[in-house]
């Protein structure tokens, strides 16, 4: 992708499919902090995390966020297409606990921009975390921010790649990528929590300073900036990306 394509427009917001679940039930804090990479304890209520579910290999089942709207409440959301996925694997350990797991039909609204076209969120309890510049409302009955114009599927995949974001299904394939080559286990991985599913590998590879390639990158070159050009490799002649002609509204 060229560089910061986002600065040259204004705000927009996306409606985002994700597939939605609650956690619920005496035992649902302590059981997912068994089961997730990433630390619960110092969550508070309304506070949210990404974070993996990994197998015990090590290798992704799913990338989720994680949302504690009560003590004893919680709920994920991880792309469409893989909740049925995440429940699975949530059940696959639920052994002798206090916890149920139900769909929820929610919606899932992205608003991205440039980080200096941002205005406030709207002041609601609905404000998850994010990835990129801008916020994430999810909820039974959420609306988007009044005066801000919606935008499309391009603009939405534009945002993703400016943020090295990875997806499920597409730089992320599950039961074969690792937590190192998503590049997020900056925010999806606490490597001082203690035992999950898959820790060993994640923890052998911190500790020896390893590195995995990345599948998610972007690109800043001059040929990027004419929309439509393909950017290719000058060793193995293929090509390696191209700007779409729709990216981010342009004609």
């Amino acid at each position: 992708m060229c560089s910061s394509d986002l600065d040259t427009v204004v705000m927009f917001w996306f409606e985002v499919p994700r597939d939605v679940v609650k956690v619920s039930g005496a035992d649902a804090a302590t059981y997912l902090q068994s089961q997730l990479s990433n630390d619960l304890r110092p969550l508070q209520v309304g506070g949210s995390v990404w974070s993996f579910l990994l197998q015990p290999t090590g290798r992704v089942d799913v990338l989720l966020r994680v949302w504690r709207t009560d003590e004893s409440t919680f709920v994920l959301d991880t792309d469409a297409g893989f909740g049925e996925a995440m429940v699975a694997r949530l059940l696959r350990f639920r052994i002798r606990v206090k916890v149920d797991i139900e769909p929820l039909s929610w919606r899932c609204i992205a608003v991205r921009g440039a980080a200096n076209e941002l205005v406030d969120p709207p002041a609601t309890s609905d404000r998850v975390v994010a990835w990129g510049s801008g916020y994430d409302l999810l909820g039974e009955q959420i609306e988007p921010p009044a005066g801000v114009p919606q935008g499309g599927d391009a603009q939405l995949l534009a945002a993703r790649i400016e943020a090295t974001w990875p997806a499920m299904g597409a730089e992320i394939a599950p039961g074969d990528t690792i937590p190192a080559e998503t590049g997020v286990t900056g925010v999806a991985v606490s490597f001082t929590k203690g035992c999950y599913p898959g820790q060993e590998l994640v923890e052998r590879m911190d500790s020896r300073a390893a590195t995995a390639p990345r599948l998610l990158r972007t690109l800043s070159t001059p040929e990027a900036e004419r929309l439509g050009a393909r950017i290719t490799s000058e060793s193995e002649g293929r090509v390696l990306a191209y700007v779409p002609r729709s990216a981010l509204g342009a004609d």
